[in-house]
């Protein structure tokens, strides 16, 4: 008896360098399995390759400041998707695009940013003066704000008060997959402030920050960096599909 296969679609491998935290790198396999199959219907699901770190570890080198550690860690995580087969990488996290510079230094595949894509969605929207929620690394330092400004966007950060709420939260909560109602309306809170300051859009800077706000609960329109990064990692890994498809139809 003779078996036959079912064509597969044109997809790129992902390499998905995630456990920053394994609560954001959940989503991530949620998000880009769910993407896939909505847009290839069917079983299909994408082909990932997923390399997670230690976040109990990289937590602790934040807090000292180490990030060039950091930066070799990832670097070394980075190669072992590459010879693994992945064709490009995502970095299922914001803060840790600080050391990408150094991450991606002897790496050929191309680095989905995902700065890049939320400013790119921004834009497209028509807004320009984001709110920006994330840890107080994302919020304070420039390796974030000045991708955005880049972009033609002018960042608003919450005030320090409210940053520290909000790194905690983050930390102690949200990466420990602790969902607290009140921590959801002090983050509402934040973003009401954010709006009195003159932000026309909200960035959930922190690939957690989505288990608390979402376009319903906040007064401004939402842009979740979580969902944005996989579709735009969708795009890149589907590319030589949508590219064939477009020269059959001509």
């Amino acid at each position: 008896m003779t078996s036959f296969l079912p064509a597969s679609p044109s997809m790129k491998t992902i390499g998905v360098l995630g456990g920053m935290s394994t609560a954001s790198t959940l989503q991530y396999y949620e998000l880009l399995c769910s993407l896939t199959t909505a847009r290839l219907g069917g079983l299909h699901s994408p082909r990932l390759l997923i390399r997670s770190v230690d976040f109990g570890l990289v937590a602790h080198l934040q807090n000292q400041g180490a990030w060039g550690v950091l930066g070799q860690m990832l670097a070394e995580r980075a190669e072992e998707l590459e010879r693994g087969g992945a064709e490009m990488i995502v970095l299922a996290t914001n803060t840790m695009h600080k050391v990408v510079p150094r991450m991606m230094r002897d790496v050929t595949i191309p680095l989905i940013h995902i700065a890049d894509a939320t400013a790119a969605h921004i834009l497209a929207g028509g807004f320009s003066h984001p709110g920006l929620i994330g840890t107080k690394f994302t919020m304070e330092d420039r390796f974030y704000l000045d991708r955005l400004r880049a972009e033609g966007l002018q960042p608003i950060v919450p005030e320090a008060a409210d940053r520290d709420v909000i790194h905690t939260v983050i930390f102690e909560e949200l990466c420990r997959h602790d969902v607290r109602q009140g921590s959801r309306a002090d983050f509402i809170k934040v973003a009401e402030r954010l709006k009195q300051m003159g932000a026309d859009c909200l960035i959930l800077g922190c690939t957690e920050v989505g288990l608390l706000l979402n376009p319903d609960n906040t007064p401004l329109p939402v842009f979740d960096t979580t969902q944005i990064h996989c579709e735009a990692a969708l795009d890149a890994a589907l590319s030589e599909l949508k590219q064939s498809l477009t020269i059959e139809l001509k």
